[in-house]
């Protein structure tokens, strides 16, 4: 029986091979749908490794398959993403982007070191557990449609079929050394708003002569507030922010058109359809009242990430036994949005939180921003959890 002191020594054993793929992949991020050189690399680990893999899924996407005795007992998928962000990165650590205006923000290179070292030990002890192991490195998380829902079109779930899976994601407000768990719905929906609100531009001393966008617009953005404020249920978090608005005037000009760019966020599925209906009828509406015209495009992006109860519940016990108690804390819902949700949708799923916080070494920053880095001791829990989680999994 696989105890886990085992799983936890060879995660000590592997930790500077985890940290060096960490550091590879940091030093060399690509973008959303261009990870050809981060799969290049994953593939040839995972050959040299012995472990059977596929490419070109989705584009990037690899997959690889270690299967122990009896195949057929049970499949248990682990995913990590790939891709970085338009970033240019800050600071002098010696493992600094070296992509200009790339970086990797969101620690996509820990979850792929710490998924190539999970598939490290699970190669080693693949002759003492049953079932097969399918590790999905997945490319662009960060951008619409999402790897996750093209890796799903094209197979990622079937040959063979995972009956779970897992994903794992830093989080640079927890400590490292600890881990974080939430059962059922976890994080948002999120959709991108694009609207254009057409009038007529001319002199700005001239009002009575034009149609004003710009008026129209500061209407709409406040008008817009009340789909959360007085149509969503209280109980039912939402967001609707606007994060853009262009108006190409000047002092004494009125523009032709105003463009606006938002965001809106949910932890429903059925309030989320019904607020696209009445935030497209209001808008219209407004617009055309006061005598222009618009055009308005909803980008329907990731759904609502809702984790298994019992595969996550199962998962929180078993982190407690690898860390202890103390190392293992209860997440709060997050309105962030994360394109694993698709998997949560298709088979039972659990997404839990990885801490990557050294206060004492200057680690705080938080994801998406250019000085974001993680505590690399935490690579050794990112891969041996990652491990021991599937093994309990195969040897129920």
């Amino acid at each position: 029986m696989i105890r886990p002191e085992h799983i936890q020594e060879l995660a000590a054993t592997i930790q500077l091979d985890v940290v060096a793929h960490r550091r590879h992949l940091h030093m060399h991020p690509e973008l959303s749908f261009h990870e050809h050189k981060t799969a290049a690399y994953v593939s040839e680990f995972l050959k040299k490794a012995g472990i059977s893999c596929s490419g070109g899924i989705a584009g990037t996407g690899v997959v690889g398959i270690i299967e122990g005795t009896n195949p057929g007992k049970k499949v248990v998928a682990l995913r990590a993403d790939m891709d970085a962000l338009p970033i240019h990165e800050l600071g002098s650590a010696p493992y600094k982007s070296q992509n200009p205006g790339v970086m990797h923000a969101c620690g996509h290179d820990a979850h792929t070191a710490s998924l190539l070292g999970a598939a490290t030990i699970l190669n080693r002890l693949r002759d003492q557990f049953e079932g097969t192991v399918k590790l999905i490195f997945q490319p662009a998380e960060e951008k619409l449609p999402g790897g996750a829902s093209m890796m799903i079109q094209e197979g990622v779930l079937k040959n063979p079929t995972p009956d779970c899976i897992f994903g794992q994601h830093v989080m640079p407000h927890i400590p490292a050394g600890k881990v974080g768990f939430r059962s059922g719905t976890y994080m948002a929906s999120t959709d991108e708003l694009y609207l254009k609100v057409i009038g007529k531009g001319g002199h700005g001393a001239m009002p009575h002569m034009n149609i004003d966008p710009v008026l129209i617009s500061s209407h709409l953005i406040i008008a817009l507030q009340q789909v959360v404020s007085r149509n969503a249920n209280p109980t039912v978090p939402s967001v609707l922010s606007f994060g853009k608005v262009i108006a190409d005037g000047a002092t004494n000009v009125i523009p032709d058109y105003v463009l606006i760019e938002g965001t809106f966020r949910t932890l429903s599925e059925s309030w989320r359809s019904s607020a696209h209906d009445r935030m497209t009828t209001l808008a219209h509406q407004l617009v055309e009242s006061m005598g222009g015209r618009l055009e308005f495009e909803i980008r329907k992006g990731y759904p609502v990430l809702v984790n298994d109860s019992e595969l996550t519940g199962k998962a929180r016990t078993r982190a407690v036994e690898y860390l202890g108690p103390e190392n293992v804390t209860d997440l709060d819902i997050w309105m962030a949005a994360e394109d694993f949700a698709y998997y949560t949708h298709e088979t039972k799923a659990c997404f839990y939180r990885l801490g990557t916080r050294n206060e004492s070494k200057g680690i705080t920053s938080s994801v998406h921003t250019p000085t974001f880095d993680i505590e690399e001791d935490a690579l050794q829990i990112g891969c041996g959890l990652m491990a021991w989680l599937t093994i309990c999994e195969l040897t129920e």
